[in-house]
């Protein structure tokens, strides 16, 4: 199992990353997401409370340049599923899931984001807590090594996930240019039972220059009550 807080601080731009898990108690589902940006535009958002999810928004709205990349809904609660991405798939997955389509049948109709030659991988992950049980899945459709032509889909599903592991995903091994799309399955990561101690080694573990937004969710398994923390560095 890889330390969350060594993966972190050891990659200076993992850029937009999820981690889902259960706590050590084994009492918590729990949800992480947080961006990263090398960019005005990109270090110019924030996350704001959107209903039970969340959404980006400009800092300030006289330097958003390109929206079409940045400003989406990162969460959004379906019943007793909760969707997180790093794009507007989350929409994709909501409404197909919303039509009895899987996790995976939903994003079918979609690939990698369109920002040559990047291609930013789309990540994402969906959790359902119901009458005491968890499971959750995982998801990213990338290049083939920065061809544009294939695109790979690569799903992972965690049925009864164990008490006190998480996996985390992330769009990038590396800075670098182009950025190095992530390669692998998600890395298994210890989690912590209180919310606001995990919040903080996540938020803390990432690099001070490029971290922009971060957003921690912990859901109660048997009650479904759950509690969120949100962390921006524009303020």
């Amino acid at each position: 199992m890889l330390s969350l807080e060594h993966e972190l601080k050891g990659n200076a731009y993992p850029g937009r990353g999820i981690v889902i898990g259960k706590s050590p108690d084994g009492k918590h589902a729990v949800a992480a997401y947080f961006i990263m940006g090398r960019s005005v535009n990109s270090r110019n958002r924030v996350f704001v409370e959107d209903g039970d999810g969340i959404r980006t928004q400009a800092f300030d709205p006289s330097k958003l340049e390109d929206p079409s990349l940045i400003i989406y809904a990162p969460v959004r609660v379906l019943g007793n599923r909760t969707i997180v991405t790093n794009g507007d798939q989350t929409d994709t997955i909501f409404e197909g899931m919303s039509r009895q389509l899987t996790f995976e049948q939903s994003l079918r109709c979609r690939e990698f984001e369109p920002d040559a030659p990047n291609y930013t991988p789309r990540i994402s992950a969906v959790m359902k807590v119901e009458k005491g049980e968890y499971d959750y899945a995982m998801s990213i459709l990338k290049s083939n090594n920065g061809n544009p032509a294939s695109c790979l889909r690569f799903t992972y599903s965690y049925s009864n996930p164990v008490a006190g592991e998480g996996h985390f995903i992330h769009t990038y091994m590396h800075d670098g240019e182009p950025l190095p799309s992530f390669e692998g399955e998600p890395g298994s990561v210890a989690m912590l039972n209180d919310i606001d101690e995990f919040t903080g080694l996540v938020w803390s573990s990432l690099n001070e220059d490029n971290k922009v937004s971060l957003f921690v969710r912990y859901i109660d398994i048997a009650s479904g009550v759950c509690e969120t923390r949100i962390v921006n560095k524009n303020k």
